[in-house]
């Protein structure tokens, strides 16, 4: 009986000590350690180590730098490539770290203003209406079960491009009495509508009661282009269809010059705007060919300039965002890029592609003074921090329009066709 009370105050002091030892200070450190660390070529990554412990490396081409007093260590390497690093404790090994390292890439950072020319693929309806005839009023579109949002790519499957392109063949389908062929892209699938054309009995012609949209136009900003390719991207959010709330599928585009001429002032529950025109002498900056969650996407015809900022700058990544001091770049007035105050409220480190991973807050006197903080035309301004580029504003939060959302630039390149990983795997 003795012996199981002396088991069962053992196996309590174990226990406990045990619990105890999750608490203590050192092993807290450890378990915070990643698994992995992603840097640049050049680049630092600080870690935080327990007390009594030193990492050795396996590969001599990634460079420590440990400081006893402060219990961290700088991981520093010259070339790409997938190194490991060997976490010790009392000269035994208790901790693998791979250290990933990507080939050294700078992108020119933006801040201009653009203008923005998008043409749908095919025709977006963005709406019906009634055709008087002689039966009464009835919407052809509607009877054929073509829904607003629905875009219509071809007609007797010859292509539509333009709104041009389908008046002849409502005519030659009235006059005739053939119904139409039609085909939609409806939630990505292709569906196949007859449509029959009615006769306004005011006019005589021939009507599908569809209202219908081949281009949109606005303002934005540019965040960032790639100096060797001209890849750019811009925005950081998806441009969508006004009265349909949806995602414009891209034909082709193009981008202009464009000039701010006003600023209508943000406040809680009305978002602001930049007021803006295109550029008089209409030059066309560069095409677009993606319109993505993440932005607009394309590339340039030539080099641009922003004034101060036209050096190529290194990016971060996610997990190497920090809260605290940032600055944007952006135009208030005219078509000068400024630089401005702001700071990082948040910083969410993301494995996969997200449109929300920063909060950021304008706290510069005069940017405030002159918007009240983020307004619709600022997307796309790129966020500068400790000389790297980490994202473009996105979003502004409609109840407080000081603060809004950014994107990780990190996801903007990809979009853009610049996969840093990818060529980090090449190269390796």
């Amino acid at each position: 009986m003795f012996k199981d009370l002396l088991r069962r105050m053992i196996g309590v002091i174990l226990l406990g000590s045990l619990v105890g030892i999750g608490f203590l200070s050192p092993v807290r450190d450890y378990v915070k350690l990643p698994e992995s660390v992603t840097i640049f070529e050049g680049q630092n990554s600080i870690q935080s180590l327990p007390a009594g412990t030193s990492i050795q490396q396996e590969e001599n081409e990634i460079y420590t730098t440990a400081k006893e007093s402060e219990k961290i260590v700088s991981i520093q390497a010259k070339t790409s490539g997938d190194r490991m690093a060997t976490l010790e404790a009392a000269s035994f090994p208790i901790k693998k770290m791979d250290v990933k390292v990507l080939s050294d890439l700078k992108v020119v950072p933006g801040g201009q203003s653009i203008g923005v020319k998008l043409n749908t693929l095919g025709v977006l309806i963005v709406g019906h209406h009634l055709v008087n005839t002689n039966s009464g009023k009835q919407s052809p579109g509607e009877i054929a079960d073509i829904q607003v949002g629905d875009i219509i790519t071809k007609i007797n499957g010859k292509d539509i491009k333009k709104m041009g392109d389908v008046s002849p063949f409502v005519r030659e389908s009235g006059e005739s009495q053939k119904p139409l062929d039609v085909t939609i892209i409806r939630d990505g699938k292709s569906l196949h509508k007859t449509l029959k054309p009615l006769q306004d009995k005011n006019d005589q012609s021939y009507r599908i009661g569809l209202y219908i949209r081949d281009s949109a136009a606005g303002v934005g900003t540019l965040t960032f282009y790639d100096p060797a390719s001209f890849k750019y991207g811009a925005l950081g959010h998806v441009i969508s269809d006004m009265d349909t709330k949806k995602p414009i599928k891209v034909n082709d585009g193009e981008i202009l010059g464009s000039t701010v001429t006003s600023i209508e002032k943000g406040s809680n529950g009305h978002p602001g705007e930049k007021l803006a025109r295109f550029s008089n002498d209409q030059r066309v900056l560069g095409d677009i060919s993606k319109n993505s969650p993440f932005g607009i996407f394309g590339r340039l015809n030539d080099k641009i300039s922003n004034g101060s900022w036209n050096q190529p700058l290194p990016i971060a990544l996610s997990d190497q965002v920090k809260e605290g001091p940032a600055k944007i770049l952006t135009v208030v007035n005219g078509s000068k890029v400024r630089e401005f105050d702001v700071d990082v409220i948040s910083s969410v480190p993301q494995k996969f592609p997200a449109t929300k991973g920063m909060v950021i807050k304008i706290t510069d006197p005069e940017l405030l003074k002159i918007t009240g903080g983020i307004v619709q035309g600022m997307s796309g301004s790129p966020i500068i921090q400790n000389g790297r580029i980490i994202g473009a504003v996105t979003h502004v939060f409609v109840n407080d329009p000081t603060s809004g959302y950014g994107v990780h630039i990190e996801w903007m390149l990809d979009e853009a066709g610049i996969n840093i990983y990818e060529e980090r795997r090449q190269a390796s």
